[in-house]
């Protein structure tokens, strides 16, 4: 089969296109995976993404005499960075911190995130001219954030928020009543 496409490199052309589009796809997802510390998953991606590359870059530099072929090889990097993110945002793999600021004092906002089966940690805070303020944070799964934001906005429309990854999981609800045991040897058992 490798004989054939070299000998039509206008067979070729196609192939690298789509090898350059899985393996910078691979590439991205890799990447967010590295930055958000699963180190695994994305050794065993970049090892396919490698294999990929070396692949299409082989025939490439194989075949530096036909243009296009450069042409695809580019090409196919430009749409693997798209199809990269648009997979990465898709997949919405790892958590999210949402840290919210509500100045609006007719509703409790917390009390209505939690009602939506959201998790939250409330800060009592003082704004302009020491007016009381909710400050909220609520560490999500990426899928369900997009849920959050919206019922942030139809409680309160002028609520301002930020979103940051979360390299670590939450610790276990568990484990604050265990360190206070631990600790202050609170609620100890029999």
């Amino acid at each position: 089969m490798l004989e054939f496409l070299q000998e039509n490199p206008l067979l070729l052309a196609p192939v690298i296109f789509f090898a350059r589009i899985l393996d910078v796809s691979i590439g991205t997802v890799r990447t967010i995976l590295v930055i958000r510390g699963t180190s695994y998953w994305a050794a065993a991606l970049g090892f396919f993404e490698v294999l990929i590359w070396l692949a299409a870059a082989g025939q490439v530099f194989q075949n530096l005499g036909v243009w296009y072929l450069a042409v695809s090889y580019a090409a196919g990097f430009a749409v693997g960075n798209i199809v990269g993110i648009a997979l990465e945002a898709r997949l919405a793999m790892g958590l999210e911190l949402v840290r919210v600021i509500s100045a609006n004092r007719k509703i409790t906002l917390a009390a209505q995130l939690r009602g939506h089966g959201f998790d939250v940690t409330e800060l009592d805070a003082r704004g302009h001219n020491a007016t009381p303020i909710e400050i909220l944070l609520v560490v999500e799964g990426r899928k369900r954030v997009p849920r959050l934001l919206e019922c942030i906005k139809a409680a309160d429309p002028d609520a301002v928020w930020t979103t940051s990854g979360v390299k670590t999981r939450p610790v276990p609800r568990t484990v604050p009543a265990m360190r206070a045991r631990l600790l202050f040897g609170q609620g100890k058992r029999k």
